[in-house]
């Protein structure tokens, strides 16, 4: 719901200055036009508390009314009433306390249409003033909201991806362990405890999470060593990273998809040793990261090797940052690279 005005500290400052003034202004006025002091001053008093009362009642209603461009015109009415309700209680009131004051009673006759017009031009006004507040707040509050609906959206298509990446690869493992265990069952043991240090590190991380680059390699170390056992001697790493770039940012869990990618499309369409290559650079306000495997080019497999795994990581790029220019790939003389580029905050 939105605040008042009222509730604005600096607003309770001019509101309550512009109300003193005119308190003060008008008390001045009625003694320079001939009465006492004190009659002036009550007057006055009486006057502007019922003034300040219809203003507050004026606020309160826009705060649950807030009408739309066609219905201002109500806004001019509820003034002129509000003008007149004033006047009529100014009159009733003053003259009843004031009867027995000499002169008091022409004066007031002929002030009527002065208070009249003053009384409809501060709640003009005010009016106008509450209206532009009221309507500020909504805006505020009308954005917050599709900037909380787009976060929550945000979250759960990041949330989707990730469920979607996770049977995939636990599917392909709990295969190689089934192929294991008539074979090889310490090697197979060895796969499940690796497999539960995996999936355990990945249940605690959250997809908007972020981390060094050297956290993120220990944790692909783990997915490596579980390929290795699948895989064997046919499967090895090179992964070059400077000190300088061990400290940099980038979202969690994001190179395990695309390592997974050229493990994938390196070995199912090679026949001997694959050797899938990792490097970083930092360069201006961007960490790029690069991996390489090789493939045979009559499987044409790299046109095959942007499928989800990459997608999935192009869409999430997108939605942390907001850019379609952050993974790109390139197969050139049997080696398929995908490279992927994660700005630094200065």
């Amino acid at each position: 719901m939105s605040t008042t005005p009222l509730s604005s500290g600096r607003f309770r400052f001019i509101f309550s200055m512009i109300w003193l003034i005119v308190l003060t202004d008008q008390a001045f006025v009625s003694y320079w036009f001939g009465l006492n002091a004190q009659t002036a001053f009550f007057d006055s008093l009486i006057s502007n508390i019922i003034l300040l009362l219809a203003g507050l009642v004026i606020i309160n209603t826009l705060r649950y009314y807030l009408p739309k461009r066609e219905n201002y015109i109500h806004l001019i009415s509820w003034i002129i009433f509000y003008t007149l309700i004033i006047v009529l209680l100014e009159s009733w009131l003053l003259n009843l306390l004031f009867e027995n004051e000499e002169g008091y009673a022409l004066f007031l006759k002929h002030s009527i249409p002065i208070r009249a017009s003053v009384t409809f031009l501060l709640l003009s006004c005010l009016t106008l003033f509450a209206t532009l507040w009221f309507h500020q707040q909504e805006v505020k509050e009308q954005e917050q909201r599709k900037e909380d609906a787009e976060k929550l959206a945000k979250e759960a298509e990041l949330f989707k991806l990730r469920q979607q990446l996770q049977p995939h690869f636990l599917f392909n493992s709990l295969n190689s362990i089934n192929a294991l265990i008539g074979t090889r069952p310490a090697e197979a043991r060895k796969m499940v405890q690796q497999l539960s240090d995996f999936l355990r590190g990945t249940i605690k991380k959250e997809e908007t999470q972020w981390v060094t680059l050297k956290e993120e390699l220990q944790y692909l170390q783990l997915y490596l060593e579980i390929e290795k056992v699948r895989f064997g001697n046919r499967l090895s790493t090179d992964i070059e990273i400077p000190e300088i770039a061990n400290d940099k940012k980038l979202p969690a869990l994001l190179l395990q998809p695309i390592v997974e990618n050229a493990i994938k499309f390196g070995l199912y369409d090679t026949t001997g040793d694959t050797v899938i290559k990792i490097t970083g650079v930092v360069h201006e306000n961007l960490l790029l990261i690069q991996v390489s495997n090789p493939f045979d080019p009559e499987t044409a497999a790299p046109l095959q090797g942007t499928g989800f795994g990459l997608q999935s990581v192009r869409r999430r790029l997108y939605l942390l940052f907001a850019r379609n220019d952050l993974l790109t790939t390139e197969a050139k003389e049997n080696i398929f690279t995908t490279t992927i580029k994660i700005p630094q905050s200065k």
